[in-house]
């Protein structure tokens, strides 16, 4: 009778709850947004559509930087790209502008106690400890194992072309090698050998399924999973994570385990050496310059205040390899399907890089390589108009005035300066909107320009005071939850297109390219029956 009567209950709550949103008015009504296209979900099927650019793109035209969007059941969500407010939520006001909590609880379970999954001052102090890790010295010694990571990508691409132009699925290379890139830079491991044929590495496999599982997952994660892990004990969720008959749970679990049990792995056998006392190896690990040496050896010389717990040095390995092998590959493949469809300007380029690699003798420096000015402007470019990451939410975890920029005009004919968010309140930054405002960039904001970056940027740009870390951009976001390694994914780039365009001429293929608005944008062939992302281009050696 008690399981009889469970759905009826789950029904009036939230028949109350929404009649409690429809009946409550705010701010938040007074702002013009889209119309709503459904009684349940409003606007959120078309936010977080694959093929939702348009809609993105439209509702930023007709209604400017700050857009209400109706959500579930009739609640009020608030989208924007407002300069003023970005810098309040990003940056002045971010501890009250924070994650949502199924954005904490899923990156705990996946990751552990990294970056992604922690917050408030336990936020900070990881980040004081990571900051030095990623600052432009380490930088500098990265550029070796880049380089053997890029130049093995070079040589197998060369024994696919040596017959002749074909074409090559860019997106599964650029996937190994970021993978690759961040094994040997991160983990001082190798991951893949970046050999045709090659049997892939465990952790490899998991790392490439962990979007694509997470995203099948989204509403669970989004709305049952902050109750979930509160329920019992760490044991008895994993009993029933076990036993429950649900094929994609699973899979994550798989997923999750792998990852896991491989970093462990890599730690306690750096930790192990350490500890062991022989000096040779301890030397070896005490001079390494990937970024897990690096962290330890600042751990343990770090005072007892700063000092990061074991499991939260083992946090940080899952999380710098999801945030940098998605993002970067399909920026890179990104880049390179633009200088495929761009053939004058991946010609500039390409006679940039060989000039450059003939004035050093075939190996261009750090300092020379970054400052490529055609090769900086078509990465800032690219980054510019193609984000990999679209959007991001917030939720204001207390009543707060948010300034606006520019005064907006609300339904009732009053202009607003500023809006008091209601707790709770989710909020969407669009970076790919901020990223393309035509009030900052121009009228020729959505063209693909490189040239727009090598002379000085509009003064508008600066006035704005974007809170981007990056070249007044939103790409990498600002403020204490910025993305720490932007200047890792910089290099990793430049090294792999500087390597590349050198020794390939890249085509358009033969079928369209769809790119996804996943939440890590994707490539994918259209009227393909395959559903994985794929970026097929035609190549042949120069």
């Amino acid at each position: 009778m008690f399981v009889a009567i469970v759905p009826g209950v789950l029904l009036l709550f939230t028949l109350g709850w929404a009649l409690r949103q429809l009946s409550i008015r705010t701010d938040l009504d007074n702002i013009p947004g889209p119309k709503s296209e459904s009684l349940i979900h409003g606007n959120l099927g078309q936010l977080f559509s694959v093929s939702s650019w348009n809609f993105h793109a439209k509702i930023a035209e007709q209604f400017g930087r700050v857009i209400r969007i109706n959500g579930l059941f009739g609640s009020k969500y608030l989208y924007l790209f407002d300069p003023k407010a970005m810098h309040h939520i990003v940056v002045k006001d971010q501890a009250i502008y924070e994650e949502t909590s199924a954005f904490f609880a899923s990156n705990s379970l996946i990751f552990g106690e990294g970056l992604l999954s922690t917050q408030g001052d336990h936020h900070k102090r990881q980040r004081k400890m990571l900051n030095p890790v990623f600052s432009i010295v380490h930088m500098r010694h990265m550029i070796p194992m880049f380089k053997d990571v890029a130049n093995k990508l070079k040589t197998a691409m060369n024994k696919k072309l040596i017959t002749g132009p074909q074409e090559i699925d860019i997106l599964h290379w650029m996937s190994r090698a970021a993978l690759e890139m961040i094994g040997q830079s991160g983990f001082g491991y190798t991951l893949d050998s970046l050999m045709e044929g090659a049997t892939p590495h465990p952790f490899s496999e998991a790392a490439k399924a962990l979007s694509p599982t997470t995203a099948k997952m989204m509403l669970l994660r989004e709305y049952l999973l902050p109750t979930l892990v509160k329920i019992g004990s760490p044991r008895f969720r994993r009993w029933v994570v076990d036993h429950i008959p649900m094929k994609r749970i699973r899979a994550m679990r798989d997923i999750v385990d792998t990852l896991d049990r491989t970093t462990t792995e890599i730690f306690e056998g750096k930790k192990r050496t350490l500890k062991e006392g022989d000096e040779a190896l301890s030397k070896q690990v005490d001079q390494a310059k990937d970024i897990l040496s690096i962290l330890m050896k600042a751990n343990m010389d770090a005072s007892e205040e700063d000092k990061l717990p074991d499991s939260e040095v083992l946090g940080q390995m899952s999380t710098f390899t999801f945030a940098a092998t998605d993002t970067t590959s399909n920026a890179l493949s990104r880049t390179l399907h633009l200088l495929a469809m761009n053939p004058e300007i991946q010609d500039r380029l390409r006679t940039e890089i060989v000039e450059a690699y003939k004035e050093h003798s075939g190996d261009i420096p750090y300092d020379d390589l970054v400052s490529l000015p055609y090769m900086d402007a078509i990465c800032r470019e690219t980054l510019r108009l193609y984000p990999p990451v679209p959007r991001v939410m917030r939720v204001a975890r207390q009543e707060i005035v948010l300034p606006l920029s520019t005064p907006i005009k609300g339904l009732d004919g009053h202009e607003m300066d500023s809006i008091l968010v209601p707790k709770n309140t989710r909020i969407f930054i669009s970076i790919l909107n901020a990223n393309r405002d035509p009030l900052l960039w121009g009228p020729d904001a959505l063209e693909w320009k490189p040239e727009r970056w090598l002379s000085p940027l509009p003064e508008v740009i600066h006035e704005a005071h974007l809170p981007g870390i990056y070249s007044h951009l939103m790409t990498f976001l600002g403020g204490g939850r910025a993305c720490i390694g932007f200047k890792f994914s910089q290099l990793e780039m430049k090294v792999v297109l500087s390597t590349l365009v050198a020794h390939f001429r890249f085509y358009p293929p033969e079928k369209e390219i769809v790119w996804q608005m996943t939440g890590i944008t994707s490539p994918t062939v259209k009227g393909s029956p395959s559903e994985q992302p794929q970026l097929p281009l035609k190549m042949e050696i120069v």
